[in-house]
């Protein structure tokens, strides 16, 4: 009996290609509508019709009208449908060709197969559940229900929002959520089953579950567990999950001290960095929904520059993770924010210790061509456009962070612009930090200066001060006095040299007192 799909088929220019080594060929009638292709363990929906080459039909899906469902690789099949289905696309229709090798070898399958029997097989895949052993052990059985969207799927940190309905092997439905839940993946939702397959689901995803009790609830029942659910001790479960959406939560600085989460996803693959010039909006609140800053709109962002020292360092490391347009939740520890200070805000005191949330919008951003791509005019344009920025934050008692740097291409005159440029600015910078109180900033930053030029007055009152709140009264001492020998009328220097001798006849005063207690207490333990 001849097919007319086979019939059809000889007429096709499509060459016939041999699958693997063992003689299964295959001729394409269709193409497929896709390029993924069954995996071992999905479940396949086919219709088929075959005969014996050169023999009797043996059997149509066609004819009986329905599909024919089996797990691919499983031997539910003969060996070349298990070979040849893996094989094709969605939507493809082939000819195989399976020698008897692969379908019912020498002992055939009589009455309708001989011995040794070649069989034709006009196949069409329409279409396959992915069906995955998740854990490996059978316990937690996936099967897609419905295909999701892209590629990318959550990871622990992520918080997820999902549908899902639990049954029992009878169909007694004991848990169901239809307006849905949201839940950190890494805190996992009513049973363990539910956490561990979200892990592999795509957006929109729809999947069955079956679910062994080892990874449903205790094998006690579920006493108080989530929902008071009355689960019988050791049941199986079918569990229907949807995974609706996603937000990706970030560990920013490795240590869950800042937390991004990610509202809405940004357009583009850069972001700010060290330096760029940033547009945001934001809200800062404290834990109890107090809100304590709030920054930019969208008429006016607010501007500012990355690790600039103009935001907490916490949400400046964030910002520096985000993209254009993206708007993003951002927890950051105490560590990261005030510390152990109290910090007064425009809106309310921000306590000691206090972990901060914040709403932020980055609506722009520019970034500086790097410094070693620049030519040496682009070098210097810059640095004395920063310098412009930095002269309005320096009156606005901001940090700007030094930008200048040299070049191997400078010409002599070039290095000395540079270094001027580099006094300038580290000499506010060092300013600045006394303003906000750090002091080791402030020698670190006078030190620069006096490397590269000994003799600057500003430079040697600056660290003398940092010292002075330090009560490192010797070093002050050894810088004013060396700034009064260069400049010998400079009030701000005299000043500051008179405070420096009060400090130490403070110092010295103070040293007596304990003094003279030890040597009271010395004397009456001697008596």
């Amino acid at each position: 009996m001849s097919l007319p799909s086979v019939m059809e088929a000889e007429a096709s220019p499509q060459i016939e290609k041999e699958i693997g080594s063992q003689g299964l060929k295959k001729r394409i009638v269709h193409p497929g509508n896709s390029w993924r292709v069954p995996f071992p363990g999905d479940e396949v929906q086919v219709h088929y019709t075959g005969h014996v080459d050169g023999g009797e039909s043996v059997g149509s899906s066609r004819e009986e009208g329905a599909p024919f469902s089996f797990i691919l690789g499983r031997g539910e099949v003969i060996r070349g449908w298990d070979e040849g289905i893996a094989s094709m696309k969605k939507g493809e229709r082939a000819i195989f060709t399976i020698p008897s090798s692969l379908a019912y070898g020498e002992a055939g399958s009589p009455p309708l197969i001989p011995p040794n029997a070649t069989l034709l097989f006009d196949v069409e895949l329409i279409s396959w559940n992915t069906i995955r052993d998740l854990t490996g052990d059978r316990g937690l059985i996936k099967k897609i229900v419905r295909e999701g969207e892209g590629w990318l799927t959550p990871k622990d940190l992520d918080e997820v929002f999902v549908k899902y309905s639990v049954k029992l092997e009878d169909g007694t439905i004991v848990a169901k959520s239809e307006d849905g839940v949201e839940f950190y993946v890494s805190n996992g939702w009513l049973c363990p089953a539910i956490g561990i397959a979200v892990k592999t689901m795509r957006k929109g995803e729809i999947a069955e579950l079956s679910v062994k009790y080892s990874y449903g609830f205790e094998q006690n029942g579920n006493e108080g567990s989530k929902n008071d659910l009355q689960v019988p001790p050791g049941s199986k479960l079918t569990i229907d999950v949807e995974l609706v959406s996603w937000k990706n939560v970030i560990n920013v600085t490795g240590d869950m001290k800042v937390v991004k989460k990610i509202i809405k996803t940004g357009e583009g693959y850069d972001s700010p960095s060290e330096g760029s010039l940033v547009n945001v909006k934001y809200t800062g609140k404290l834990q109890d929904g107090t809100i304590f800053e709030r920054k930019g709109s969208d008429e006016e962002p607010f501007e500012f520059v990355c690790f600039g020292e103009q935001i907490s360092d916490g949400l400046d490391r964030a910002i520096t993770t985000m993209k254009r347009g993206e708007i993003a939740l951002i927890t950051v520890a105490s560590e990261y924010a005030f510390g152990e200070k109290e910090y007064q805000s425009d809106l309310t005191v921000v306590p000691p210790n206090s972990e901060l949330v914040y709403e932020v919008e980055l609506i722009k951003f520019t970034k500086d061509k790097e410094f070693w791509k620049m030519e040496t005019w682009e070098k210097f344009e810059a640095s004395r456009r920063k310098k412009d920025e930095g002269n309005k934050l320096f009156k606005a008692g901001d940090y700007w962070p030094e930008y200048v740097e040299y070049d191997h291409s400078f010409t002599e005159e070039e290095k000395l612009q540079a270094n001027e440029l580099k006094v300038s600015s580290n000499l506010n910078n060092a300013t600045c930090k006394l303003k906000l109180g750090d002091y080791v900033g402030a020698l670190r930053l006078s030190t620069k200066v006096l490397e590269l030029d000994p003799q600057n007055v500003k430079a040697l009152y600056r660290r003398s001060q940092a010292y002075l709140r330090t009560s490192d009264l010797e070093k002050a001492e050894a810088d004013l006095k060396t700034a009064l020998s260069l400049d010998p009328h400079n009030r701000e220097v005299r000043l500051e040299y008179k405070k420096l001798k009060e400090q130490q006849k403070e110092y010295e005063k103070e040293q007596a007192k304990i003094f003279g207690a030890m040597l009271s207490k010395f004397g009456h333990s001697e008596t």
